[in-house]
């Protein structure tokens, strides 16, 4: 919704772009904090891993959200747990027992139906919805490239040191967007300015660091929760934003989840 709404006054190159900004600024006192940990010969590793896990899903995201609900794009975002299994075993090489395909299967058969239910689906809508499954993809590539090569890298780390990084080429993408030969100081410009900082600091900064906070003091199965999470709480903003939720689309989300715990769930 965040997303939205700083599109309202700026391109979505823009939201995206003053999201990591943002970001990389409030995380670059733990960065300073911790540069004697910095793993020097890991550093394109670690770039890699921001670019896949947060860079470009932010732009895909906005991009996607110019022609898509934000409800939609929160479903589709349950895919990432599937997507990951799918990128081990075929770019990782990384044996996976039978059942985990049967989850996967089921997942993208309630992918399918999403579609299906919605109806009056155009070439250009599903375009603009790859674009949010491409995101998920960046997001499994990042998970394994983390856990196969980034192990003795604490996560908060890999975050910290990649968005801090990556406040360069954000600030250079608002450069070459012309965002500061805006208005800076509308109504319009301030109030999309404002809710893209909001994303940056609350939607990644902090959700970032109370996530890995999560990972260390609950567990990896527990925090992995948030799979199921996310869909739902995008659908509520959904309701609230009066986009259009109908009780199909959220029995395919149940699928799509379905899937996602089988593949998931432990022997």
């Amino acid at each position: 919704m965040l997303m939205k709404e700083g599109m309202v006054g700026l391109s979505p190159y823009q939201v995206a772009s003053i999201r990591m900004l943002s970001a990389g600024i409030i995380l670059v006192p733990f960065a300073i904090r911790d540069l004697k940990k910095f793993p020097v010969k890991k550093t394109g590793l670690v770039i890699l891993s921001g670019l896949l896990g947060s860079f470009f899903p932010a732009f895909l995201f906005c991009i996607a959200e110019t022609r898509i609900d934000g409800s939609l794009a929160g479903i589709l975002n349950a895919l990432t747990p599937l997507c990951t299994l799918l990128l081990a075993v075929f770019f990782f090489k990384t044996p996976i027992p039978a059942r985990k395909f049967v989850g996967i299967v089921i997942g993208f058969l309630g992918l399918c139906l999403l579609f299906i239910v919605r109806g009056n689906i155009n070439l250009s809508y599903l375009s603009y919805s790859g674009l949010v499954i491409l995101a998920t993809l960046c997001y499994g590539a990042n998970v394994n490239l983390v856990s196969k090569h980034l192990k003795e890298v604490g996560s908060f780390q890999i975050a910290t040191y990649a968005f801090t990084i990556l406040t360069i080429p954000s600030l250079i993408i608002l450069i070459l967007t012309g965002y500061f030969s805006m208005p800076l100081t509308s109504k319009e410009v301030l109030y999309a300015t404002g809710a893209s900082v909001v994303l940056g600091i609350f939607g990644t900064a902090v959700a970032s660091i109370l996530f890995y906070v999560l990972v260390k003091r609950a567990g990896i199965v527990f925090s992995s929760m948030v799979t199921y999470g996310i869909p739902f709480v995008a659908i509520f903003w959904g309701l609230l934003a009066h986009e259009e939720i109908t009780l199909a689309q959220a029995g395919c989300l149940c699928i799509i989840l379905f899937g996602v715990y089988i593949t998931t769930k432990s022997k």
